[in-house]
């Protein structure tokens, strides 16, 4: 067993041993009565020193040196909108016992598309489908102690795979739904993204901010052309127009990233 399901109490050594039957014949110390009424433990166990508590060791300073995930979340109506259709998901398992792996955290936000039927729903099932996904192929196993079977092979196809069981279950709840969906898993020092639609994922330094997503959107297309600029882009008729999302095709394609 790991050291994993000893965390969460799931299983112990205590639970994979026999545990001895006790009779309720045995017999036991019988405590003793003094004078005054009061009970008092055996003499013999009284004078034995060797039933003391032990001082406690000195006390041990510990220095944590493992990475450390900041994050945070925040969703807004809009000015344009009477309802939040955006919907999002933070996930951060990080632990210092003995040989655990490095930390991890999903992250996902998804925007429905306002202009479809119930894009609030669509976003919220899409986050909700993409972190069942995550947790029980991605999460669960690096906690479990298999973080070496994950390499930036299989996270993307794990990003892929819960994409496409988001976009089915859009598409089998909501008829006419549609949302956007941006999934990054990062894992140490490496950040693992699934994308469709235009939710984007940037890289911030100190020196530059970088959209590492490509906008699945008509203008944006049309950028790519060279048909539009992108100061046209911002302001066309059709710029909120997305050719690709959740929701919307039975087969749909997956960008994935790995920064």
């Amino acid at each position: 067993m790991n050291w994993f399901r000893r965390l969460l109490g799931i299983q112990t050594d205590e639970d994979t041993q026999p545990k001895p039957r006790l009779s309720r014949d045995a017999p036991g110390p019988e405590p003793q009565r003094d004078p005054g009424g009061q009970w008092s433990p055996p003499p013999d166990e009284e004078d034995d020193e060797t039933l003391q508590t032990r001082p406690l060791a000195p006390p041990r300073e510990f220095k944590n040196t493992r990475q450390v995930l900041r994050v945070g979340q925040l969703t807004h109506t809009g000015q344009v909108r009477n309802t939040n259709q955006d919907a999002c998901m933070t996930f951060v398992a990080v632990s210092d016992v003995t040989n655990s792996p490095p930390p991890i955290g999903v992250f996902i936000v998804a925007d429905g598309m306002g202009g479809h039927h119930d894009g609030e729903m669509a976003s919220t099932i899409a986050v909700q489908t993409l972190t069942s996904r995550m947790l029980r192929d991605v999460v669960v196993p690096h906690l479990d102690g298999h973080e070496q079977d994950l390499d930036q092979k299989t996270i993307p196809e794990a990003l892929e795979d819960a994409m496409a069981a988001a976009n089915k279950a859009v598409r089998q709840r909501i008829a006419d739904g549609g949302t956007t969906a941006t999934c990054a898993v990062v894992r140490g020092d490496l950040a693992f993204i699934g994308h469709v639609g235009d939710s984007r994922a940037y890289l911030i330094s100190d020196e530059v901010i970088e959209p590492i997503t490509r906008d699945h959107s008509l203008v944006r297309r049309l950028q790519e052309l060279g048909q539009l600029t992108a100061e046209e882009a911002e302001v066309h008729p059709q710029r909120n127009v997305l050719y690709r999302a959740l929701g919307q095709d039975e087969s749909l394609e997956i960008d994935t990233v790995t920064r």
